[in-house]
């Protein structure tokens, strides 16, 4: 089967595993993970991190519009190590953001946010930010147009743009555009910038770019969660 038709897989299996805003209410179980409202192609889910309900837009069928897994497994970790990774007052910035989950959480834990992503996902990325930091967030996060390897200096002067963190979920998958996230990740880290990546490994390809990733960055495995398939890795670039 080819990779193409595996990512679609995936995504078939996460429209067949729906529940209810019913179910989701009466499920203790569930509670506060996470679960999902369907409307057509527009779709809910429903999350609670750092102590508050998350409420997630997204469309199916459109992998910047959907929450997958290595998201959850990066927000869980966040709000699960704070005394390590003190988000508060940091300056955080999010490649790929997508509907904005990791940026939300990372937002409510009290960091600076710049969640960003290509111009088509900025529109749902900032409802869903403005919904769910509006009077729960120190600071309002912001949201700005990223396309990898694009403008990166025009855009993000490295004289006057520094983040203490990159955080990125899931944004290595069957796409033309590794290399540019390659160098975009490299870019935007200074010394001193600590960049945390959760991703599901699913192809080839996802493993010949950490090989890439790991000559470009001293790399350390935080975390694996096994039920989700996901690694996290916390990573600093190597500067000459």
């Amino acid at each position: 089967m080819g990779s193409c038709n595996l990512a679609m897989e995936e995504l078939n299996e996460k429209k067949d595993n729906r529940k209810s805003m019913h179910d989701f209410l009466s499920d203790s179980t569930l509670f506060p993970k996470s679960s999902r409202q369907v409307n057509s192609s527009l779709t809910k889910e429903f999350f609670w991190y750092a102590g508050y309900p998350i409420t997630i837009q997204e469309s199916i069928g459109d992998y910047g519009a959907t929450v997958w897994p290595a998201a959850t497994a990066l927000c869980q970790y966040l709000e699960d190590n704070q005394k390590e990774f003190e988000l508060r007052d940091r300056k955080v910035l999010e490649i790929g953001a997508g509907t904005g989950l990791v940026s939300i959480v990372a937002s409510i834990l009290g960091a600076y946010v710049t969640a960003t992503d290509q111009p088509h996902i900025l529109g749902n990325l900032r409802f869903n930010l403005s919904r769910n930091t509006q009077g729960r967030s120190i600071h309002q996060p912001d949201v700005r147009e990223l396309v990898w390897g694009e403008n990166l200096e025009q855009n993000f002067p490295q004289a006057s743009c520094f983040y203490d963190y990159i955080l990125a979920a899931d944004v290595v998958y069957h796409h033309a555009f590794l290399d540019q996230l390659l160098t975009t990740m490299k870019y935007l880290c200074h010394p001193g910038t600590v960049l945390l990546w959760a991703n599901k490994f699913r192809f080839r390809t996802d493993v010949e770019f950490f090989e890439k990733f790991r000559h470009m960055f001293d790399t350390s495995l935080l975390a694996e969660f096994q039920s989700l398939e996901v690694k996290l890795f916390k990573a600093k670039a190597k500067f000459e």
